[in-house]
C-alpha cells in the first residue's frame, strides 16, 4: 500500500497554524523568521533562543543562542563560540544560513531527569473513523552538553513514567501531565485538519518547563518512530504500527 499521510516541512507555516488556535496559543514559544530586526526583538525579550532551519529534521543545525554578560555564546551541536555584539552574532547566523530560512525561538529551559535534560514526543494518529488518538507518548533524554535531545545528537528514548519519576514528579502529577498531553496531541490534530486534508499522523516535541509547563516546540508530520523498536518493551512501538498499516507505513 502506498504511504497516504500528507506531509508538511515548514515549521514556520506549522507555527502560525498552532498559534491561531485560542486555547494552544499559550503552549507555543515565541517564533519568528529569522532576519536582522527579529533578531534584535528575540535578544531583548528572552536570555536563550534556538536557531533552527525551518525545513531542518533530527535536530541537525540548531544552534542554541545565549545572552551572557559580556555578548553571546552560540551552541552547534557541542561545540561553542563568542560574540561580543549583536551585529557580529548576526553575520554569523547569516552566513551559517546559505541562504535557507531559519527560524528564531523562544528559549524553554528544559526540565531535568536524573540530571539530564529531556523532551517528550507525543505520537498521534487518525483511526479509521477520523479521530486523533495518542498512540505513545515517551521522552527523548538529552546528551549533557549538546543543544538537542534527538536520537541522531546522542540522546536515548525513555518510558514517560519513568522519566517523570527522574524528574521528581509523583504518579498522580505524571498521570495529569499525561493527560495534558494527550489533549495537546489530538487538539493539535483538530487543527492541522481545518488548514489542510490529508493528515494522519502528527509527532509533537514537547518541552515541559522547569514549573512543568508543557510547550509545544515543533510537531513533525512524518515522525520517526523506528527507534523504538530497540527498547525493551516494544508494546508502544507495535501500536504505533497498528495504526500506520492502515495508511501505509509500516516502519
Amino acid at each position: 500500500m502506498k504511504y497516504r499521510s500528507k506531509s508538511l516541512k515548514s515549521k514556520w507555516i506549522k507555527t502560525k497554524w498552532l498559534v491561531k488556535h485560542r486555547k494552544l496559543k499559550k503552549y507555543i514559544p515565541r517564533t519568528m523568521l529569522f532576519n536582522s530586526k527579529t533578531l534584535n526583538l528575540m535578544l531583548s525579550a528572552f536570555s536563550t533562543l534556538y536557531f533552527k532551519p525551518t525545513d531542518g529534521t533530527g535536530g541537525a543545525d540548531i544552534i542554541r543562542i545565549k545572552r551572557k554578560d559580556s555578548g553571546y555564546q552560540i551552541q552547534l551541536k557541542s561545540v561553542k563560540s563568542y560574540y561580543s555584539s549583536r551585529k557580529g552574532l548576526y553575520m554569523k547566523l547569516r552566513r551559517f544560513s546559505k541562504g535557507r530560512s531559519f527560524l528564531l525561538q523562544q528559549g524553554i529551559l528544559l526540565a531535568k531527569t536524573m540530571g539530564r535534560p529531556f523532551d517528550v514526543r507525543v505520537m498521534v494518529q487518525k483511526t479509521t473513523k477520523g479521530k486523533w488518538v495518542s498512540s505513545a507518548i515517551f521522552t527523548k533524554i538529552g546528551r549533557t552538553g549538546k543543544v538537542a535531545t534527538n536520537y541522531h545528537q546522542g540522546g536515548t528514548l525513555g518510558y514517560f513514567f519513568q522519566t517523570m519519576a527522574g524528574a521528581g514528579y509523583k504518579g498522580a502529577s505524571i498521570r495529569s501531565k499525561k493527560t495534558k498531553l494527550e489533549w495537546l496531541g489530538s487538539t493539535v490534530g483538530t487543527q492541522f485538519d481545518g488548514y489542510k486534508d490529508g493528515f494522519r499522523e502528527l509527532g509533537l516535541d514537547v518541552a515541559l518547563d522547569v514549573k512543568g509547563k508543557p510547550w509545544i516546540l515543533e510537531v513533525n508530520t512524518r515522525p520517526q518512530f523506528y527507534p523504538l523498536k530497540h527498547m525493551k518493551d516494544k508494546k508502544m512501538y507495535r501500536r504505533i504500527l497498528t495504526f500506520s498499516k492502515q495508511y501505509g507505513r509500516s516502519k
